[in-house]
């Protein structure tokens, strides 16, 4: 993603066990938190809660994120039953959400109101 640069934020090396946070340059906002549990690599992304739980209902390897608002994220398990391209649909669409805004989308938000 564009603008885009990787984090250890819990961890002081970048090991295997380390979660690594994918982060806007410009806000420095996670958008990517990819990390092992359970013997597997999991990654959660921000989502639109009402898409975050009809995804949740169609694919198995999708659940509540852990450790994050269940609401807006969701986990991943790499290599489960969600199709590649649908991954990269959802990571591409947590990197829009947690972009920074400008004034044109505020001033476009107010207009839906």
């Amino acid at each position: 993603m564009p603008g885009a640069y990787e984090d250890y934020p819990f961890d002081s090396i970048a090991d295997a066990g380390a979660w690594t946070v994918m982060r806007h340059r410009m806000n420095r906002k996670g958008f990517a938190h990819l990390y092992e549990r359970f013997g597997k690599l999991s990654i959660n992304l921000k989502c639109d809660p009402f898409e975050a739980d009809f995804l949740r209902g169609i694919y198995k390897d999708l659940t509540p994120a852990y450790h994050m608002n269940k609401r807006h994220w969701n986990t991943i398990t790499i290599g489960g039953d969600v199709p590649k391209d649908e991954l990269r649909r959802m990571v591409k669409q947590s990197y829009i959400l947690t972009a920074r805004k400008t004034r044109a989308d505020e001033e476009n938000e107010d207009d839906e109101i």
